[in-house]
C-alpha cells in the first residue's frame, strides 16, 4: 500500500470515527456515513438553528479541505466580498460544530498537513539539498 493510500484510508476511517460507525462494515460503506452525519445535522437544527460562522484557516490546503468537508455534508460554504480567502463563512448548527464538523477537520486536517509536510521535505531533501533544516537564529549586530 502506498502512502497515498494509506492517507486516504486514514482519512475514511476519521470519518467512520465522527458518523457514530459501530463496525468495520459500517466504516467502509461511506455512503451511510455521510447519511448518519445529515442526520445529525438535522437532528441539530431542529434543536439549536444554524448561526453563522466564520472560519479562518491557516492555508491554502485546510481551507480547501474544510470547503470539501462543508460541501460533503450539504452545507454550503461562502465568504463576503473583500474578505480573505483563507476566511470560509457557514450557516451551521453550534453543536454540529463542536461535537463533530470541528473536530473531524481537526483530524482531517492533522493528517493531511502531516503528509503534505512529510512529501516536501522528502522532494527538498532529494532535489535541492539534504539539509533543509531551519536557518540559525543570530543576535542582531548593532
Amino acid at each position: 500500500m502506498t502512502d497515498f493510500e494509506r492517507l486516504v484510508q486514514k482519512l475514511k476511517l476519521i470519518e467512520a470515527l465522527y458518523c457514530g460507525a459501530a463496525t468495520p462494515g459500517e466504516r467502509a460503506a461511506a455512503d451511510s456515513a455521510r447519511q448518519r452525519i445529515r442526520e445529525r445535522i438535522a437532528q441539530c437544527q431542529a434543536a439549536d438553528p444554524p448561526v453563522e460562522y466564520k472560519f479562518t484557516l491557516q492555508n491554502m490546503w485546510s481551507r480547501r479541505l474544510f470547503v470539501a468537508l462543508l460541501r460533503r455534508y450539504d452545507i454550503k460554504p461562502y465568504r463576503y466580498y473583500r474578505q480573505r480567502h483563507t476566511t470560509v463563512m457557514a450557516k451551521v448548527p453550534k453543536a454540529f460544530v463542536d461535537e463533530t464538523l470541528w473536530p473531524q477537520f481537526m483530524e482531517l486536517d492533522k493528517e493531511l498537513t502531516d503528509h503534505i509536510n512529510t512529501s516536501c521535505e522528502f522532494i527538498i531533501n532529494q532535489a535541492v539539498h539534504g539539509d533543509a533544516s531551519e536557518a540559525e537564529e543570530i543576535r542582531a549586530i548593532a
